[in-house]
């Protein structure tokens, strides 16, 4: 996946959790900081067979805490967290509410922009799900790739140490 890295962003914009869409081809002068995943959880819906046991599948929902969790000092660090997954907007609007999420989580539903940055993916029921990949975008260029993310603990971690870094 380094062979995105300095690559020029598509001109794409996705439906947020509200239905709005938002353009990602952007010049603004703070950084964005794409984490593709697979797939949050619902507590009123079984996760797809077998989901705990596929690489790098479950901790979604940690994940996206923990860009909720740390939302000031990234922001601080001149950048904004987007979630991107291949979840429907409803189902974003979901978790977003549940989780009191700050920022906007993106429907890649179609896989539109999956496809376009060749982003890897893996099915489950049937279903295709975007792999964990972070990509920090700024002025339309992508400055960092971290692929594979294999520990999301630590992830977020590595996320701000970049970013006070560049």
């Amino acid at each position: 996946m380094d062979t995105l890295k300095n690559k020029n962003f598509p001109n794409i914009s996705l439906p947020n959790q509200d239905g709005n869409l938002l353009n990602l081809h952007r010049l603004d002068t703070f950084r964005m900081v794409l984490y593709f995943y697979p797939m949050t959880g619902r507590p009123d819906r079984p996760l797809p067979d077998n989901w705990n046991n596929i690489p790098g599948a479950k901790g979604c929902t940690i994940q996206t805490c923990s860009f909720r969790d740390n939302y000031d000092e990234i922001i601080s660090l001149n950048a904004v967290p987007i979630g991107i997954s291949s979840q429907s907007v409803d189902y974003n609007k979901e978790m977003t509410s549940r989780l009191k999420v700050p920022y906007d989580v993106l429907s890649d539903e179609k896989l539109e922009l999956s496809n376009e940055l060749n982003i890897p993916t893996f099915v489950a029921d049937s279903k295709i799900f975007i792999r964990r990949i972070t990509l920090i975008v700024e002025k339309k260029i992508i400055k960092k790739v971290f692929y594979p993310i294999n520990d999301i603990s630590k992830h977020i971690e590595e996320g701000l140490i970049w970013l006070k870094e560049n």
